[in-house]
């Protein structure tokens, strides 16, 4: 039986919408930009979104931001100000938080990397390739000059911490062209990877028509020689797809990974919150078109879906992101998040443990080389009998798809 003794950790997702070109891969909730985009009104409503949740999130710490996309490097640096200006005054912001801005390559947008230096602390470039033959492919707009000059200028700007978006398994890359990136993404310095294999998601344009990508040998190939490559550099591996140097390591997803509370503004966002003085977990959704949230961001029609996290929900929500982190989970972090004793799965954790998927002590719990290999039969484990087959894909979609970071 769910019971909290404490609130989970809390951060702030602010999501931006717009973006210059939509991306034949992407299925994040943007929109490519058409007229000019109405950022003072849009920033007036993220603040009125934000107001509305004051009783949510009173006396709170904020121990993190990130502002996603879309392209939230569109967002002028006056524009930033005002918003961050409004979310220190809104919430009890860390002083020391880590404040991400997801930004992409672009000759106007590097301008403002050193007027964005004064609220943000992190960037996460979403470069992707450095090869223009695979960024025409994937739609970007950028080419390779201009992802080297973004790094090379939030360098200048001041940022210490940045992280790279780099994607393999690009259509008819070879091993070489995606060994060629990695190195070059290591050249540049970040003090974090992201690499991640590119994956047809529904309801995209490449689902729609699917290039042709690399066979499983190339793929393997490319995944081995690139993680040996950013080893041998210095980085650490602390999730299936992220890597960072000197304990750098995101703040924002680690939250997210570990089942931890955020609050999600703007149009499309997710949040997920506890309260324990009900001992609930509840999500809610905003309205995705941007015209529909800035209409409505002031009132409570700027939530368009609320839904109870039922404590078997919790439970497997919790082992399908913590167990993808190289170092697992404490128990306490897994009684404190969802609220039940480790004793709710503990004959799930003890099977794995004697096949030799999991390994453990009294206090941390994580995946052994073997299950990580097999991280999707070990998950398969904590789909509960009773959840129908209908009920599990539902289930499986609450997990949150950890892209830029």
């Amino acid at each position: 039986m769910r019971h909290f003794t404490e609130y989970p950790p809390l951060t702030l997702y602010i999501h931006f919408p717009w973006c210059v070109k939509k991306c034949p891969y992407c299925d994040f909730n943007s929109h490519a930009v058409k007229d000019d985009i109405p950022e003072s009104q849009y920033i007036d409503s993220l603040i009125a979104d934000l107001e509305q949740h004051a009783p949510d999130i009173w006396s709170r710490s904020v121990e993190s931001v990130f502002i996603g996309g879309g392209t939230p490097s569109l967002i002028s640096s006056e524009g930033i100000d005002r918003l961050m200006g409004q979310v220190r005054a809104l919430t009890k912001l860390e002083p020391r938080a880590e404040i991400t801005l997801e930004a992409n390559p672009g000759t106007v947008e590097q301008q403002r990397f050193s007027e964005y230096r004064v609220n943000i602390n992190r960037l996460s470039i979403g470069i992707q390739s450095f090869n223009d033959k695979h960024l025409h492919s994937l739609g970007r707009i950028h080419g390779a000059e201009e992802a080297i000059a973004a790094c090379e200028t939030a360098i200048t700007a001041g940022f210490d911490n940045f992280n790279i978006d780099l994607m393999h398994g690009l259509p008819n890359q070879t091993v070489d062209e995606a060994i060629d990136d990695v190195a070059q993404a290591i050249s540049l310095k970040p003090a974090h990877l992201s690499y991640y294999q590119l994956t047809l998601e529904p309801n995209t344009l490449f689902a729609a028509n699917p290039p042709t990508l690399p066979d499983e040998q190339t793929l393997d190939k490319i995944q081995e020689l690139g993680k040996a490559r950013i080893f041998d550099a210095g980085f650490k591996q602390y999730e299936v797809s992220a890597y960072a140097r000197d304990d750098q390591r995101c703040q924002h997803n680690l939250n997210y990974w570990l089942f931890g509370d955020y609050l999600g503004i703007g149009a499309g966002a997710h949040s997920k919150l506890s309260f324990p003085a009900h001992n609930s977990i509840v999500r809610h959704s905003k309205a995705r078109h941007p015209a529909d949230y800035i209409k409505t961001a002031s009132t409570p029609d700027r939530i368009r879906g609320e839904i109870q996290v039922s404590e078997i929900e919790a439970r497997l929500e919790f082992m399908m992101n913590a167990l993808r982190l190289n170092g697992g989970f404490s128990v306490q972090e897994f009684e404190g998040r969802t609220g039940e004793s480790i004793a709710s799965v503990r004959r799930l954790v003890d099977q794995a443990q004697q096949d030799g998927l999991i390994e453990r002590d009294l206090q941390q719990i994580k995946t052994t080389d073997l299950g990580a290999r097999h991280l999707d039969t070990l998950l398969q484990r904590f789909m509960p009998e009773v959840l129908s087959e209908n009920t599990k894909p539902g289930l499986t979609d609450t997990v949150i798809p950890i892209i830029g970071l």
